[in-house]
């Protein structure tokens, strides 16, 4: 931003944290909020923004981005009270980590690609933050295909990772191969465990081919929801019931979905 924009910006930034300063004294539900009781909705507003970027609506991104900073302000305001800690904090916090990660803006590092720098913050939070485990900055609270990315991806960087991608391949085949025998043999609680397995090496393959799997899925699901939705207003223009349709006269309205989108 111009130097212009940052004063409008820090303008707009105080006057935000002094209404949430008069929320928390006199409105009866901002002041009952705590750190638990808001954890809920600060997730739900990040799939709402993931939503927004999804559907490329940049009037919905503006408003979720700004309900996300209502909740950072919202927490840190909260801790204030405490005297945990404040937003000053918060901030400075930040800056500093961001310069720390970024030696080769902030210092004499180098690194000419995207996995270089991400190589090297790797490096950093292991040695200078005091990270015990590659992994331990995964959330364990993630859901689990998000988090399989991430542990796989903590892993490549310090290079436990398969050579090509054909190596990849052979080895989600080699798990969907385990898992059909698992099945063969009735044996559900392995079969269960290699389904597990079929998952992670598929999301190690999206990995390998630069394909976010959680982008890719969503993708898909908004896809089938689209067609069936479609099927759902033919079925009521034919004045037919979807529960007494056979399944080839349902493939044959998905078919005229597919056809519809072209």
């Amino acid at each position: 931003m111009t130097q212009n924009n940052n004063e409008k910006a820090l303008i707009a930034f105080n006057r935000l944290l002094n209404i949430m300063t008069e929320l928390r004294k006199k409105c009866p539900w901002d002041k009952k909020q705590t750190f638990e009781s808001l954890k809920t909705n600060t997730i739900e507003e990040v799939y709402e923004l993931a939503q927004a970027i999804d559907n490329k609506d940049m009037d919905s991104l503006k408003k979720e981005v700004g309900d996300l900073l209502l909740h950072v302000v919202f927490y840190a305001e909260i801790a204030s009270e405490i005297n945990a800690f404040d937003v000053c904090q918060v901030i400075n916090s930040l800056c500093e980590k961001l310069i720390r990660r970024h030696p080769h803006i902030y210092g004499d590092i180098k690194a000419n690609s995207a996995k270089e720098v991400k190589d090297n913050w790797e490096q950093i939070k292991k040695t200078r933050e005091g990270q015990k485990s590659i992994l331990s900055g995964v959330p364990s609270a993630l859901p689990a295909l998000i988090k399989a990315y991430r542990v796989q991806e903590k892993a490549s960087g310090v290079g436990f990772d398969w050579d090509n991608v054909q190596q990849v391949w052979d080895k989600v085949e080699e798990e969907i191969g385990e898992m059909k025998a698992e099945l063969a043999k009735g044996n559900k609680e392995k079969a269960f465990a290699e389904f597990g397995d079929v998952m992670f090496a598929l999301i190690n393959y999206a990995r390998f081919i630069d394909v976010n799997p959680e982008n890719a899925l969503e993708y898909t699901n908004k896809k089938f929801i689209d067609r069936f939705n479609y099927i759902e207003e033919r079925v009521n223009e034919m004045h037919m019931n979807l529960r007494e349709m056979t399944l080839s006269e349902i493939n044959k309205l998905w078919d005229e979905a597919k056809e519809h989108e072209k």
